[in-house]
């Protein structure tokens, strides 16, 4: 794995040479030709490859039939609008997060993480068998989307910090980069949470315009420098405990395919719904090793009470917001009951830490 990692820069750049020569002899024999639009850098690590790996796997399935055309953030639209993008039907599709619209629609965090929520196995569990993924798609409904789960970060780190976190106070006045239900809990905390793309964390922390970043965990984070501009390198990543990446496709494309072609789709969709969480399993152990013995980074963990006052600042939120929203409430509802039922079974399942 070791060469893996030294080796990404250099496969990313070949493969971006490539893209354009793949690109036209895909739309020269296939019936249809969709665009898929990311809130990612182009062929970044995991969350950029998750993208390139379905278009792969579509053509491959289809024998070319259907050309899917990634393009990166940026290169057609900004990265966070990649949702109005699709509801309107100027892409077909997109690859993203749901929680960066949850401004729009508050239940999309269920979607893609919950502060101290369920685990990957267990939220795919949820989508796929559980009733998560009928809500899911009866919230998109009215947008012209049909989402379906676009692979899984697995447990993600607490972020990098200038600062030590002995306390909760010390999150007051604090400027970090958190989306999701994760930021509203900050905010609680007294902090404030903001919102920026992948390619502008680098530079806000750099600059001072950001006290502390969250991005994904070291496998991402490696490839971005973080540890180059910041001290501390937190653990647990107690706002999302595994997140659940998106394909978002618009309704009427969808419909315009025949059966096997969207039998193909979806079925794509769940190859690369589990090949991500693999690559991030896999490639996270690699980079963590790098990023503590050979750049020095010091890993620290989030004491228990500051945890714990978390985790009632996070229960605040989602009562809050079920008060609020209807659908919210609903979906809550669906989540923690099979949350509780994952964790009476994980009681008797997980082996005794004597054992481990």
């Amino acid at each position: 794995m070791r060469v893996y990692v030294k080796v990404v820069l250099l496969s990313v750049f070949l493969s971006a040479c490539n893209d354009r020569q793949g690109i036209d002899s895909q739309q020269q024999s296939a019936d249809f030709t969709w665009t898929l639009v990311t809130s990612w850098p182009k062929h970044l690590p995991g969350l950029g490859s998750a993208p390139d790996r379905f278009a792969e796997e579509v053509n491959a399935m289809s024998n070319g039939r259907l050309a899917i055309n990634v393009y990166g953030a940026g290169e057609l639209y900004p990265a966070l609008d990649v949702f109005n993008v699709v509801s309107a039907g100027e892409a077909e599709m997109g690859h993203s997060a749901a929680y960066y619209w949850q401004d729009q629609l508050p239940s999309t965090v269920f979607f893609s993480s919950v502060p101290f929520g369920m685990r990957a196995k267990e939220l795919n569990a949820w989508l796929y068998l559980g009733g998560g993924l009928e809500l899911w798609r009866e919230l998109y409904a009215p947008h012209n989307l049909i989402p379906f789960p676009g692979g899984n970060t697995d447990a993600q780190m607490g972020g990098w910090y200038n600062k030590k976190i002995t306390t909760i106070s010390d999150f007051k006045s604090l400027k970090m980069r958190l989306p999701g239900l994760g930021g509203k809990v900050l905010e609680l905390a007294g902090g404030q949470a903001v919102n920026l793309p992948a390619g502008q964390l680098y530079t806000a922390l750099q600059s001072g315009e950001l006290d502390a970043v969250e991005w994904v965990g070291p496998y991402n984070d490696l490839a971005f420098g973080f540890h180059k501009v910041a001290q501390y390198y937190y653990y647990p990543g107690w706002h999302e405990p595994s997140t659940t990446l998106e394909f978002i496709i618009n309704s009427k494309a969808m419909a315009s395919l025949p059966a096997d072609l969207q039998r193909i789709v979806e079925n794509a969709t769940k190859v690369v719904n589990q090949a991500t969480l693999n690559e991030y399993v896999a490639y996270n152990i690699e980079a963590l090793d790098v990023l503590a013995n050979e750049h020095g980074v010091e890993l620290l963990p989030f004491s228990p009470q500051i945890l714990q006052e978390l985790k009632g600042f996070s229960n605040t939120v989602l009562e809050q917001l079920a008060a609020k929203d209807p659908f919210f409430e609903k979906v809550l509802n669906s989540y923690q009951r099979f949350q509780f039922g994952v964790k009476k079974y994980n009681q008797i399942e997980l082996l005794p830490a004597a054992i481990e």
